[in-house]
């Protein structure tokens, strides 16, 4: 059976808004986040996910309480679905980092991985772990799982069998609340849409 789990980014915190690594901090949404999350909420009554999951993560869990409310669900909280802890990085941009360790991690951010910060390798084996459950648990079904710009994108590369390493070149971006489409079926996984703003029918049901 054919099961659709779309991935959608938190909404924006006012960190991200000034593109600083978050990680295992535990900001709320801003002002502008909580609008994110009214547009998924709204985009969600159309895509009408049968269950919903999300990070534990405080952003995460306020992107994720509209469209439960509204949907009259509960939110499933996986602890696998968190954010990468970025180490030395939090709270910090990129060039604010030692340029040293600014250029290596650009060449290879799995290799290179942020000073004090967990290893991305691990962060895609428990997201992966946590996305086969989910397909398991609610095969052929549509599921709704709010979590985190990185863990999407190493998750994304680990499915389709593309190189960790290379998931800011290959992904570069996924904005606050946008949404990654996942179809599993017989085994495999396949993409559907990337990166995709979540307005109504923007990815049909």
């Amino acid at each position: 059976m054919r099961t659709t789990v779309v991935l959608a980014r938190h909404g924006r915190t006012e960190w991200h808004h000034g593109n600083r690594y978050t990680g295992s901090t535990d900001l709320p949404i801003d002002d502008v986040g909580r609008q994110q999350a009214e547009g998924l909420r709204d985009w969600a009554t159309e895509f009408a996910p049968d269950v919903l999951w999300s990070s534990p993560m405080l952003r995460a869990r306020q992107t994720a309480a509209p469209t439960a409310e509204a949907l009259g669900l509960t939110v499933s909280m996986d602890g696998r679905l968190r954010e990468l802890d970025f180490g030395e990085a939090e709270g910090r941009m990129l060039s604010e980092m030692p340029p040293a360790v600014a250029k290596a991690f650009q060449l290879d951010p799995v290799g290179w991985h942020l000073p004090g910060g967990e290893d991305p390798v691990a962060a895609a084996d428990r997201v992966h772990e946590a996305f086969q459950q989910i397909c398991r648990d609610h095969e052929g079904q549509k599921v709704l799982v709010v979590a985190h710009n990185t863990l999407i994108r190493l998750l994304v590369c680990r499915v389709l069998g593309l190189e960790l390493r290379d998931y800011r070149r290959l992904l570069p971006v996924l904005g606050p609340a946008a949404l990654v489409r996942l179809r599993s079926q017989d085994g495999t996984v396949g993409l559907e849409a990337y990166n995709t703003p979540a307005v109504r029918s923007e990815i049909p049901a």
